[in-house]
């Protein structure tokens, strides 16, 4: 059994739904401790949070990750335990083997092989682990940016070990996401009976043309780095559950997904004015759950680039697509933010799961990165 293997058998072992971490952060403390890495805990509100290093130069390399899952759902629905890793037909399964214990099982290894090999890089490396990312994310990564920004840290370069491949290992890479920007409205109205319409208003029949206008405006034309701006309803509860009345009054939750060249100020304006437009009677709460960023295509990209085609020869997309992640909270001390990992096409399903062959595969990729980006001076890259 491979080391990366072996050690991502061992974190899917331990349950950690959010905001758990299961002991999966003190196995790899342990581990890496042996590696000269020096461990700090900034737990918060229940979440655990580890941060370790090695070394005190710069160029400071982070691999983040979270060591918490989504919750299972109902066992029945499971081929297997889904805390109990298993191999068949080619794939590790198990909650949490795509997202992300794997790749955190990778890098370790990946650091451990190259510190073994070179014992001196030109440089720091550390570890960030959360058990809140796939939760609020209000006490994990985000407490650790804050304690290292009070102590006036720096980071150079931050890998964040999310699955971001689509079709196989290697296609895809991420230096940046959208932001995410929510709204709970509540439109009101007057109950009545359905036969007496005249006695009422009906707000969801206010609502619906006000719905139209928001599902069929162009928030913007997105730009050569993120795609437009995307507005989307994920809830919408109206009635008392009788057939014979008329509601007083309508929730809806919706969400825009934003690239960084649009303001969130902008949209919550806009939203607004097609609101009173319609002349809805209504209260809105908006929440920003997440800020644009956005990473050059600087060194670690291209050190990314150059491993990947090492090692899998495919020549990776750098996209900016898809949910939220931690690199949000890092991209504000860090200038140099990536993310990699496996498939995400069984992430967060019932039996989840990864395909062997792309566990060292997917090491060697960190492993080679980390060698371009602290070779020694003087040492051939």
């Amino acid at each position: 059994m491979s080391e990366v293997l072996q050690l991502a058998k061992s974190l899917i072992e331990r349950p950690s739904v959010t905001p758990q971490d299961g002991g999966c952060q003190d196995v790899v403390e342990q581990r890496l401790s042996s590696m000269g890495f020096s461990g700090e805990r900034f737990n918060r509100a229940g979440t655990s949070n580890l941060w370790l290093r090695r070394g005190s130069e710069r160029p400071l390399f982070v691999f983040a990750g979270h060591t918490d899952v989504v919750p299972p759902g109902p066992l029945e629905n499971w081929s297997c335990d889904p805390f109990v890793a298993s191999e068949r037909d080619g794939r590790l399964y198990g909650r949490g083997s795509a997202d992300m214990k794997s790749s955190i099982a990778a890098f370790v290894v990946a650091v451990e092989q190259l510190l073994r090999n070179q014992s001196a890089p030109a440089g720091s490396i550390a570890l960030l682990l959360t058990s809140d990312e796939e939760g609020p994310a209000t006490d994990g990564t985000v407490a650790v940016v804050e304690a290292l920004t009070q102590r006036g840290q720096q980071i150079d370069y931050a890998l964040v070990g999310e699955p971001t491949c689509v079709n196989r290992l290697g296609d895809t890479l991420k230096n940046g996401r959208r932001g995410s920007l929510s709204g709970q409205l509540r439109v009101q109205g007057i109950q009545g009976h359905v036969a007496y319409p005249h006695l009422a208003r009906n707000p969801l029949h206010e609502l619906a043309p006000a719905l139209a206008e928001l599902a069929g405006t162009q928030w913007d034309q997105g730009d050569a780095d993120f795609p437009p701006t995307s507005f989307q309803v994920s809830n919408l509860q109206c009635g008392t559950g009788a057939g014979n009345v008329i509601p007083g009054f309508c929730d809806m939750r919706f969400n825009l997904r934003f690239a960084a060249s649009t303001k969130p100020a902008q949209l919550q304006s806009r939203v607004e004015t097609i609101l009173q437009r319609h002349g809805l009677r209504y209260a809105l709460q908006w929440t920003l759950g997440a800020e644009p960023y956005l990473s050059p295509r600087g060194r670690l990209v291209g050190a990314l680039e150059r491993s990947i085609l090492e090692t899998t020869g495919a020549v990776p997309e750098v996209s900016t697509t898809g949910g939220t992640s931690d690199g949000r909270f890092l991209s504000r001390l860090c200038p140099q933010v990536v993310e990699f990992g496996p498939l995400n096409s069984t992430i967060h399903q019932v039996d989840e799961s990864i395909p062997l062959q792309d566990l060292e595969p997917l090491k060697e990729i960190y492993r080679r990165a980390l060698e371009l980006l602290l070779a020694p001076a003087g040492v051939c890259r």
